[in-house]
């Protein structure tokens, strides 16, 4: 008697727990959701506890179809612009503004951007080059395979083997592109979407194999005559990926089946660049690899050192005019947290005093933390304040993630140019 293979749809949010009864996973089920890290599996009475990491997305197994959701509400129109910001891409044209979540989630975006990206191609004109290949014809055209026609032909000279570069558009650029839009197709579950998808394949060559197509990517190289691939390749890479739960975020990710997002990376990604491009325009940095880290050593039984102790994003501005101290640090963290409606947690408030008193001195003794503020833009300061006087300052701003990356960063804007100023917010 066969197995039943009907799928149903499992929701779970982030840091939610769900139980799946035993009968529904099994076997390569179980190893491609461990695979996966989107989620944490123990045993329980009546079936498996899934519990959700800061992961979004969909993953498809045999019976179930898992749908994580993300616990900051982030329009689609939205989160696609900070996907672009993240991974700087160019920004989406204001025709794609309507991109719906739809069934999949954020993961229904990527196949969208894709579509989009290759029908500007398709508007400017494939690329097309010089490619080699092997034929057999009665007239003589490129270069006769002189042991091919000895080997292969007995003194036949009706047919001649030939080899000729023919111009055409079947290069790497096109095939990346052709591979992709067939893999986003078949996974699709919006049918209007799908039709897009598969009439923008039928204008691109495709490999016979579409997952053949990430060699071509890993070794393609750029120059100014296939630089405007780019970005239909980013995403691409995103489809062909396979979804494992970075690979909307790092290029050579394999992880899983479907396209998970790790929001914690996401947001980290966000900050991290904001950050640098502020301190840039305000006369600062990014500091070097190594650059005034904080390090812990061990002596003992133990033998070595630990990583360095560093912030997400770390800022370096030179000193104030007139001044000859030394280079001073501002430490930023991401943090994927609640904290618009939540006090900062003991945790994190022991890390940021730590990097206070390893990285500022004490006269600008201050920290930031960066979390999502779906509601709009927030901010407050923690005085920590001990028994000899105070002990630092903590900023803790909320990015409006309703709005436009550029649009959002007025808070660490207004934070950094004070501390460049050597103005300590009261």
């Amino acid at each position: 008697m066969g197995r039943n293979t009907a799928r149903y749809e499992v929701t779970l949010e982030e840091h939610e727990s769900v139980i799946v009864p035993y009968s529904r996973l099994y076997g390569d089920d179980l190893d491609k959701l461990r695979a996966a890290k989107a989620v944490t599996i123990t045993e329980g009475r009546h079936g498996y506890v899934l519990k959700a990491h800061a992961t979004t997305g969909v993953l498809q197994l045999d019976r179930i179809r898992l749908m994580l959701r993300p616990k900051f509400p982030v329009a689609g129109k939205r989160l696609i612009d900070w996907l672009c910001y993240a991974n700087d891409l160019r920004e989406p044209d204001e025709t794609l503004r309507h991109w719906p979540l739809g069934r999949d989630g954020y993961a229904g975006l990527v196949p969208a951007a894709l579509l989009h990206e290759c029908r500007l191609l398709l508007r400017r004109g494939l690329r097309r080059g010089y490619v080699r290949r092997q034929r057999v014809d009665t007239t003589l055209r490129g270069r006769l395979d002189v042991e091919a026609q000895a080997t292969r032909c007995f003194g036949a000279v009706d047919r001649l083997h030939l080899r000729t570069f023919e111009y055409e558009d079947s290069g790497w650029e096109n095939l990346v592109c052709g591979a992709a839009l067939a893999v986003a197709a078949r996974r699709s579950t919006d049918a209007g979407l799908t039709r897009q998808l598969l009439d923008a394949a039928a204008r691109f060559p495709c490999p016979r194999h579409p997952l053949d197509a990430l060699p071509l990517l890993a070794r393609g190289q750029y120059t100014r005559l296939n630089n405007h691939y780019r970005a239909a390749h980013a995403w691409a890479r995103m489809v062909l990926g396979r979804g494992g739960v970075t690979d909307l975020l790092d290029p050579y990710g394999f992880g899983a089946k479907s396209l998970l997002l790790d929001l914690n990376v996401l947001w980290e990604k966000v900050v991290r660049r904001m950050a640098v491009d502020v301190a840039a325009v305000l006369g600062g940095r990014a500091a070097r690899p190594g650059e005034g880290a904080i390090r812990t050593m061990t002596d003992g039984v133990l033998d070595g050192s630990l990583r360095p102790f560093r912030p997400d994003v770390l800022l370096a501005f030179p000193p104030p005019a007139g001044k000859t101290t030394a280079t001073r640090f501002l430490a930023v963290d991401a943090k994927y947290k609640q904290y618009a409606t939540k006090e900062l947690s003991a945790p994190d408030r022991h890390q940021l005093l730590t990097y206070i008193a390893g990285y500022t001195a004490p006269e600008a003794a201050i920290a930031l933390v960066i979390h999502p503020s779906p509601d709009g833009p927030t901010r407050r300061v923690l005085r920590v304040e001990g028994p000899r006087g105070r002990l630092g300052l903590i900023e803790v701003l909320g990015l409006d993630t309703s709005a436009a990356p550029n649009d959002a960063a007025g808070p660490l804007q207004k934070s950094i140019a004070g501390f460049s100023g050597s103005l300590v917010p009261l």
